[in-house]
């Protein structure tokens, strides 16, 4: 029996009318990138899971903030999940050019901040590209930050502790609860699994420490705690709002 297919999300584009006259007398000056992968999350969420996410992240950033939004990277580096199916990488380098590539053409268009809202951990190659940018005439910044994501589940009641919460875990499933839980499978409610002692993990990869693939308690996800992680990075953005277009810059805020 085939498996029923979930409804492809609208991730976090622009209206689909939004023309560049739309662009041209908007407020924002500041252009925000998710950032996803496509990769195993258990058996109970999607492979878009980390896009899913980035995209939810951006679309509430530019509800209350003046951003530009742009669509999705969908697929980045993933390869410590590689032993199981579905999963796809690029590799960092390349990762690196087309995030550098679009830094490049939004500055050419006149628009030179540039938010990297990054869904997953292993993109650690954005942390250079943003470190690069300093002095390079685009000014970059990589969110959330660990700071953002801590107050952020201090807020939400999150009760495993982040390192705990690696994959699949409390935070992931319950933004998917809250945001599109028509993608969230059976079986969460049941899947905890923990690894803490993950010290080759670089090398060995997510296969060595989980049969799953979940490395986290899922079981205590709910919708409830995705409203509020996501409403609590909403608020912690207006700093990096401020560090890169300070409000005397701003052509206007919404």
């Amino acid at each position: 029996m085939s498996v029923p297919q979930p409804r492809i999300p609208a991730f976090g584009m622009l209206p689909l009318g939004t023309t560049t006259e739309d662009v041209r007398e908007g407020p924002a000056d500041i252009a925000v990138l998710p950032i996803g992968s496509f990769e195993q999350h258990g058996p109970f969420l999607p492979l878009t899971t980390d896009t899913v996410i980035a995209c939810a992240i951006a679309r509430e950033v530019a509800a209350v903030h003046p951003v530009h939004l742009l669509p999705p990277v969908t697929i980045s580096c993933s390869h410590e999940h590689s032993a199981w199916p579905g999963t796809v990488s690029i590799s960092a380098a390349t990762l690196y050019s087309v995030v550098r590539d679009i830094a490049e053409s939004l500055r050419r268009s006149g628009m030179e901040n540039l938010v990297l809202i990054n869904g997953h951990g292993g993109n650690h190659v954005l942390r250079n590209v943003v470190q690069e940018s300093v002095g390079s005439g685009t000014r970059m910044a990589l969110f959330p930050g660990a700071a953002d994501w801590g107050d952020a589940r201090e807020r939400a009641g999150v009760l495993t502790s982040s390192h705990s919460d690696m994959h699949a875990g409390e935070v992931e499933t319950s933004i998917l609860l809250h945001d599109h839980p028509e993608l969230v499978r059976p079986g969460y409610e049941t899947s905890d699994f923990l690894a803490d002692d993950r010290k080759h993990f670089p090398s060995l990869g997510t296969g060595a420490y989980t049969e799953s693939g979940v490395i986290g308690m899922p079981s205590r996800a709910s919708a409830e705690k995705g409203r509020k992680l996501l409403a609590a990075l909403v608020d912690s953005f207006a700093e990096y709002l401020s560090v890169l277009a300070p409000t005397e810059s701003r052509r206007g805020t919404r």
